[in-house]
Protein backbone atom coordinates (compact mmCIF):
# COMPACT_ATOMS: atom_id res chain seq x y z
CA UNK A 1 0.00 0.00 0.00
CA UNK A 2 0.98 3.65 -0.39
CA UNK A 3 1.41 5.66 2.80
CA UNK A 4 2.99 8.78 4.27
CA UNK A 5 5.85 8.04 6.64
CA UNK A 6 8.31 10.02 8.72
CA UNK A 7 11.28 8.72 10.69
CA UNK A 8 12.06 11.79 12.78
CA UNK A 9 10.43 14.97 14.03
CA UNK A 10 10.95 18.04 11.91
CA UNK A 11 9.50 20.23 9.13
CA UNK A 12 6.92 18.95 6.67
CA UNK A 13 9.55 17.57 4.31
CA UNK A 14 10.44 14.79 6.78
CA UNK A 15 7.29 13.09 5.48
CA UNK A 16 7.69 10.76 2.50
CA UNK A 17 5.27 8.96 0.18
CA UNK A 18 6.32 5.31 0.35
CA UNK A 19 5.31 1.72 -0.36
CA UNK A 20 4.60 -0.40 2.72
CA UNK A 21 3.22 -3.92 3.31
CA UNK A 22 -0.55 -4.09 3.74
CA UNK A 23 -1.64 -4.33 7.38
CA UNK A 24 -3.32 -7.53 8.57
CA UNK A 25 -6.51 -7.57 10.59
CA UNK A 26 -6.33 -8.78 14.20
CA UNK A 27 -8.84 -9.91 16.79
CA UNK A 28 -11.39 -7.19 17.48
CA UNK A 29 -10.27 -5.20 14.45
CA UNK A 30 -11.52 -4.22 11.02
CA UNK A 31 -9.37 -3.72 7.93
CA UNK A 32 -10.43 -0.61 6.03
CA UNK A 33 -9.48 0.52 2.52
CA UNK A 34 -9.24 4.23 3.21
CA UNK A 35 -10.62 6.78 0.79
CA UNK A 36 -10.02 9.93 2.85
CA UNK A 37 -8.08 11.14 5.88
CA UNK A 38 -8.53 14.32 7.89
CA UNK A 39 -5.55 16.69 8.34
CA UNK A 40 -5.79 18.09 11.86
CA UNK A 41 -3.60 20.62 13.72
CA UNK A 42 -2.66 17.75 16.05
CA UNK A 43 -1.05 15.94 13.09
CA UNK A 44 1.45 18.65 12.20
CA UNK A 45 2.20 19.58 15.81
CA UNK A 46 2.96 15.93 16.55
CA UNK A 47 5.15 15.62 13.44
CA UNK A 48 7.00 18.84 14.22
CA UNK A 49 7.83 17.64 17.72
CA UNK A 50 5.83 20.29 19.57
CA UNK A 51 4.06 17.58 21.60
CA UNK A 52 7.12 15.51 22.56
CA UNK A 53 6.58 16.32 26.24
CA UNK A 54 3.22 14.53 26.04
CA UNK A 55 3.66 11.85 23.36
CA UNK A 56 6.69 9.71 22.56
CA UNK A 57 5.97 8.42 19.07
CA UNK A 58 7.32 5.10 17.82
CA UNK A 59 9.43 5.74 14.75
CA UNK A 60 8.92 5.44 11.85
CA UNK A 61 5.40 6.85 12.12
CA UNK A 62 2.39 7.17 9.81
CA UNK A 63 0.42 10.30 10.74
CA UNK A 64 -3.32 10.94 10.76
CA UNK A 65 -5.87 10.09 13.41
CA UNK A 66 -9.11 10.18 11.42
CA UNK A 67 -10.09 8.47 8.20
CA UNK A 68 -12.97 6.99 6.25
CA UNK A 69 -13.29 4.09 3.87
CA UNK A 70 -14.69 0.64 3.13
CA UNK A 71 -14.33 -2.41 5.37
CA UNK A 72 -12.50 -5.15 3.44
CA UNK A 73 -11.86 -7.66 6.24
CA UNK A 74 -13.23 -8.34 9.71
CA UNK A 75 -11.29 -9.88 12.60
CA UNK A 76 -12.47 -12.41 15.15
CA UNK A 77 -14.93 -11.15 17.78
CA UNK A 78 -16.22 -8.33 15.55
CA UNK A 79 -19.99 -8.46 15.09
CA UNK A 80 -21.02 -4.88 14.29
CA UNK A 81 -19.20 -4.56 10.95
CA UNK A 82 -19.28 -6.61 7.76
CA UNK A 83 -17.24 -6.53 4.57
CA UNK A 84 -18.52 -3.70 2.39
CA UNK A 85 -19.60 -1.43 5.25
CA UNK A 86 -18.52 2.20 5.07
CA UNK A 87 -16.68 3.15 8.25
CA UNK A 88 -15.25 6.24 9.92
CA UNK A 89 -12.18 5.25 11.96
CA UNK A 90 -9.99 6.79 14.66
CA UNK A 91 -6.38 5.58 14.77
CA UNK A 92 -4.56 5.28 18.05
CA UNK A 93 -1.86 7.91 18.69
CA UNK A 94 0.81 5.22 18.95
CA UNK A 95 -0.40 2.95 16.13
CA UNK A 96 -0.53 3.30 12.36
CA UNK A 97 -2.28 6.47 11.27
CA UNK A 98 -4.74 7.18 8.47
CA UNK A 99 -2.38 8.76 5.91
CA UNK A 100 -2.36 5.41 4.11
CA UNK A 101 -4.41 3.40 1.66
CA UNK A 102 -5.33 0.77 4.28
CA UNK A 103 -5.57 0.57 8.06
CA UNK A 104 -6.35 -2.14 10.60
CA UNK A 105 -8.08 -0.50 13.56
CA UNK A 106 -10.01 -1.59 16.60
CA UNK A 107 -13.73 -1.89 15.89
CA UNK A 108 -14.41 0.01 19.11
CA UNK A 109 -12.83 3.06 17.43
CA UNK A 110 -15.03 2.99 14.34
CA UNK A 111 -18.63 3.82 13.43
CA UNK A 112 -20.69 3.36 10.27
CA UNK A 113 -20.98 6.30 7.91
CA UNK A 114 -24.57 7.37 7.17
CA UNK A 115 -25.73 7.11 3.56
CA UNK A 116 -25.97 10.88 3.08
CA UNK A 117 -22.26 11.47 3.81
CA UNK A 118 -19.45 10.69 1.41
CA UNK A 119 -16.01 9.56 2.58
CA UNK A 120 -14.51 13.06 2.48
CA UNK A 121 -17.35 14.51 4.57
CA UNK A 122 -17.11 11.66 7.07
CA UNK A 123 -13.37 12.18 7.50
CA UNK A 124 -13.90 15.93 7.92
CA UNK A 125 -16.53 15.40 10.60
CA UNK A 126 -14.73 12.90 12.82
CA UNK A 127 -12.14 14.83 14.83
CA UNK A 128 -13.82 18.27 14.78
CA UNK A 129 -17.14 16.58 15.58
CA UNK A 130 -15.81 14.92 18.72
CA UNK A 131 -14.24 18.19 19.85
CA UNK A 132 -17.35 20.28 19.16
CA UNK A 133 -19.73 17.83 20.84
CA UNK A 134 -17.59 17.52 23.98
CA UNK A 135 -17.24 21.33 24.16
CA UNK A 136 -21.01 21.67 23.90
CA UNK A 137 -21.62 18.99 26.52
CA UNK A 138 -19.09 20.59 28.87
CA UNK A 139 -20.77 24.00 28.55
CA UNK A 140 -24.31 22.62 28.99
CA UNK A 141 -25.65 25.10 26.43
CA UNK A 142 -29.43 25.45 26.43
CA UNK A 143 -32.01 27.22 24.31
CA UNK A 144 -31.87 30.99 24.72
CA UNK A 145 -28.26 31.13 25.93
CA UNK A 146 -26.14 33.92 24.50
CA UNK A 147 -23.08 32.16 23.14
CA UNK A 148 -19.81 33.41 21.63
CA UNK A 149 -17.83 30.98 19.44
CA UNK A 150 -14.28 32.02 18.58
CA UNK A 151 -12.84 30.87 15.23
CA UNK A 152 -16.35 30.27 13.92
CA UNK A 153 -15.17 29.49 10.38
CA UNK A 154 -12.80 26.73 11.50
CA UNK A 155 -13.44 23.01 11.59
CA UNK A 156 -14.46 22.88 15.26
CA UNK A 157 -15.91 26.38 15.47
CA UNK A 158 -18.13 25.87 12.44
CA UNK A 159 -19.66 22.75 13.97
CA UNK A 160 -20.15 24.52 17.30
CA UNK A 161 -22.03 27.31 15.52
CA UNK A 162 -24.30 24.73 13.92
CA UNK A 163 -24.84 22.78 17.14
CA UNK A 164 -25.62 25.86 19.25
CA UNK A 165 -27.98 27.14 16.56
CA UNK A 166 -29.71 23.75 16.50
CA UNK A 167 -30.24 23.89 20.28
CA UNK A 168 -31.79 27.35 20.01
CA UNK A 169 -28.99 29.47 21.45
CA UNK A 170 -28.32 33.02 20.28
CA UNK A 171 -24.96 32.57 18.55
CA UNK A 172 -22.27 35.16 17.93
CA UNK A 173 -19.05 34.03 16.27
CA UNK A 174 -15.69 35.58 15.46
CA UNK A 175 -13.90 35.07 12.15
CA UNK A 176 -12.00 36.93 9.45
CA UNK A 177 -14.04 39.46 7.48
CA UNK A 178 -13.64 37.29 4.38
CA UNK A 179 -15.54 34.48 6.13
CA UNK A 180 -18.40 36.58 7.54
CA UNK A 181 -21.13 35.46 5.13
CA UNK A 182 -19.94 31.86 5.38
CA UNK A 183 -20.33 31.81 9.18
CA UNK A 184 -23.72 33.51 9.00
CA UNK A 185 -24.70 30.69 6.65
CA UNK A 186 -23.79 28.13 9.32
CA UNK A 187 -26.44 29.59 11.63
CA UNK A 188 -24.72 32.40 13.54
CA UNK A 189 -27.05 35.24 14.52
CA UNK A 190 -24.21 37.74 14.53
CA UNK A 191 -20.58 37.69 13.39
CA UNK A 192 -17.67 39.83 14.58
CA UNK A 193 -14.88 40.17 12.00
CA UNK A 194 -11.86 40.11 14.29
CA UNK A 195 -9.65 41.79 11.66
CA UNK A 196 -12.03 44.77 11.59
CA UNK A 197 -13.81 44.86 14.97
CA UNK A 198 -13.09 44.26 18.65
CA UNK A 199 -15.25 41.46 20.06
CA UNK A 200 -14.85 42.83 23.60
CA UNK A 201 -17.65 45.30 22.83
CA UNK A 202 -19.98 42.33 23.47
CA UNK A 203 -21.43 41.89 26.95
CA UNK A 204 -23.42 39.43 29.08
CA UNK A 205 -22.56 36.22 27.21
CA UNK A 206 -23.63 33.06 29.00
CA UNK A 207 -20.97 30.94 27.30
CA UNK A 208 -17.73 31.57 25.41
CA UNK A 209 -16.03 28.79 23.44
CA UNK A 210 -12.33 29.62 23.21
CA UNK A 211 -10.61 27.64 20.46
CA UNK A 212 -7.66 30.05 20.22
CA UNK A 213 -6.17 30.74 23.67
CA UNK A 214 -3.60 33.41 24.51
CA UNK A 215 -4.78 37.00 24.17
CA UNK A 216 -8.19 35.93 22.81
CA UNK A 217 -8.77 33.91 25.98
CA UNK A 218 -7.66 36.79 28.20
CA UNK A 219 -10.01 39.29 26.54
CA UNK A 220 -12.94 36.86 26.55
CA UNK A 221 -13.54 37.33 30.27
CA UNK A 222 -14.82 40.84 29.57
CA UNK A 223 -17.77 39.63 27.51
CA UNK A 224 -19.09 37.08 30.02
CA UNK A 225 -21.75 37.82 32.57
CA UNK A 226 -21.01 36.87 36.18
CA UNK A 227 -21.70 33.17 36.54
CA UNK A 228 -20.94 32.63 32.84
CA UNK A 229 -18.91 29.75 31.45
CA UNK A 230 -15.69 29.85 29.43
CA UNK A 231 -14.86 26.56 27.72
CA UNK A 232 -11.43 26.19 26.17
CA UNK A 233 -9.49 23.75 24.04
CA UNK A 234 -5.72 23.40 24.15
CA UNK A 235 -4.19 26.07 21.91
CA UNK A 236 -2.02 29.01 23.01
CA UNK A 237 -1.36 29.06 26.78
CA UNK A 238 -3.97 30.67 29.01
CA UNK A 239 -4.16 32.37 32.41
CA UNK A 240 -7.22 31.36 34.45
CA UNK A 241 -8.92 34.57 35.68
CA UNK A 242 -12.18 32.93 36.71
CA UNK A 243 -12.07 34.16 40.34
CA UNK A 244 -11.46 37.75 39.24
CA UNK A 245 -14.49 37.81 36.94
CA UNK A 246 -16.81 35.43 38.80
CA UNK A 247 -17.07 32.91 35.98
CA UNK A 248 -16.37 29.21 35.49
CA UNK A 249 -13.42 28.22 33.31
CA UNK A 250 -13.30 24.62 32.09
CA UNK A 251 -11.01 22.83 29.68
CA UNK A 252 -12.94 20.52 27.34
CA UNK A 253 -11.22 17.14 27.64
CA UNK A 254 -11.35 15.52 24.20
CA UNK A 255 -11.31 11.73 24.17
CA UNK A 256 -11.78 9.05 21.53
CA UNK A 257 -15.37 8.48 22.58
CA UNK A 258 -17.24 6.24 20.14
CA UNK A 259 -20.61 7.34 21.50
CA UNK A 260 -19.73 10.98 20.80
CA UNK A 261 -18.70 10.21 17.22
CA UNK A 262 -21.87 8.19 16.72
CA UNK A 263 -23.94 11.13 18.00
CA UNK A 264 -22.33 13.44 15.46
CA UNK A 265 -22.93 10.97 12.64
CA UNK A 266 -26.57 10.68 13.73
CA UNK A 267 -27.02 14.46 13.62
CA UNK A 268 -25.43 14.57 10.16
CA UNK A 269 -27.70 11.74 9.02
CA UNK A 270 -30.72 13.71 10.25
CA UNK A 271 -29.57 16.77 8.28
CA UNK A 272 -29.03 18.82 11.44
CA UNK A 273 -25.28 19.11 10.94
CA UNK A 274 -23.18 19.51 7.80
CA UNK A 275 -19.46 18.65 7.77
CA UNK A 276 -17.33 21.51 6.49
CA UNK A 277 -14.60 20.64 3.95
CA UNK A 278 -12.12 23.43 3.32
CA UNK A 279 -10.17 21.63 0.61
CA UNK A 280 -9.13 18.19 -0.64
CA UNK A 281 -5.61 17.17 -1.67
CA UNK A 282 -4.06 13.89 -2.78
CA UNK A 283 -2.33 11.64 -0.24
CA UNK A 284 1.05 12.21 -1.87
CA UNK A 285 0.66 15.94 -1.22
CA UNK A 286 0.52 15.51 2.57
CA UNK A 287 3.67 17.59 3.15
CA UNK A 288 2.14 20.57 1.34
CA UNK A 289 -1.10 20.05 3.29
CA UNK A 290 0.87 20.32 6.53
CA UNK A 291 2.61 23.48 5.34
CA UNK A 292 -0.75 25.07 4.61
CA UNK A 293 -2.05 24.10 8.06
CA UNK A 294 1.03 25.48 9.80
CA UNK A 295 0.75 28.75 7.87
CA UNK A 296 -2.88 29.22 8.95
CA UNK A 297 -3.99 29.09 5.32
CA UNK A 298 -6.89 26.68 5.94
CA UNK A 299 -10.25 27.98 7.14
CA UNK A 300 -13.89 27.15 6.46
CA UNK A 301 -13.59 23.62 7.77
CA UNK A 302 -11.16 20.72 7.51
CA UNK A 303 -8.53 19.90 4.90
CA UNK A 304 -8.86 16.28 3.75
CA UNK A 305 -6.44 13.97 1.94
CA UNK A 306 -7.90 11.56 -0.63
CA UNK A 307 -6.48 8.26 -1.84
CA UNK A 308 -6.69 7.63 -5.56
Amino acid sequence: MKAILYREHGPANVMHYVDLPDPSVGRGQILVRLAAASVAPFDWKLRAGHLRDHFTLPMPSIPGRDGAGEVIAVGDDVTEFAIGDRASVVAGVFSQGCYAEKIACDARNAVRIPDNLNFVEAAALSNPGRSAWICLRTAEVKSGDKVLVHAGAGAVGGLLVQLCHHIGANVTATCRAANLDYVLGLGANHVVAYDQEDFTALRDRDVVFDLVGGDVHDRSYQVLKRGGRLIWLVADPIIDRSAEFGVTVTRAMITDDKEVLQSMMDLAEAGMLKPQVARTMQLQDAAEAHRLMEAGAISRGRLVLTMG
